[in-house]
């Protein structure tokens, strides 16, 4: 039972992973997870996205890498614990674990260079900004 994961390949500059996500979005491909590592020069974008196919053909045509493989979706229980439990599975057997990133939340982490600018740039707009004590809650 594998899901698809897109890893699209950018360039480290402003404005390339909010490209990836418009090029998604005017397609209609619907993103239910991503995660974003990067070096000095570049980046890798990974997605999971409702539609595989057409938001490889929808980054393709837009001038993208991207390159299409199966990863493992795993629901967690809700608990101390949880996380551990299910990678202790995999890693005792002697697999490797490569990266895991979390799937259909609706909060998400963002890194950037300027915290307190980026902060006040969203306090502006209609966003919701998540503090610690509600991720404490959840």
């Amino acid at each position: 039972m594998n899901v698809k994961q897109l890893s699209v390949f950018i360039e480290n500059k402003a404005g390339r992973v909010t490209e990836v996500t418009d090029v998604l979005g005017r397609e209609g491909v619907n993103i239910r997870g991503f995660a974003v590592s990067d070096t000095a020069d570049y980046g890798i974008v990974r997605l999971v996205v409702d539609d595989p196919d057409a938001g490889q053909k929808a980054l393709h045509d837009a001038g993208f890498t991207v390159k299409v493989g199966d990863v493992i979706c795993v629901e967690l229980p809700d608990q101390p614990g949880g996380l551990a439990a299910v990678l202790k599975i995999v890693s005792d057997a002697g697999v490797n674990i490569e990266y895991v990133y979390s799937l259909i939340a609706t909060f998400i982490v963002i890194n950037v260079a300027d915290v307190d600018k980026a902060l006040q740039l969203l306090r502006d707009q209609p966003v919701r900004l998540v503090s610690q004590e509600e991720i404490a809650r959840t």
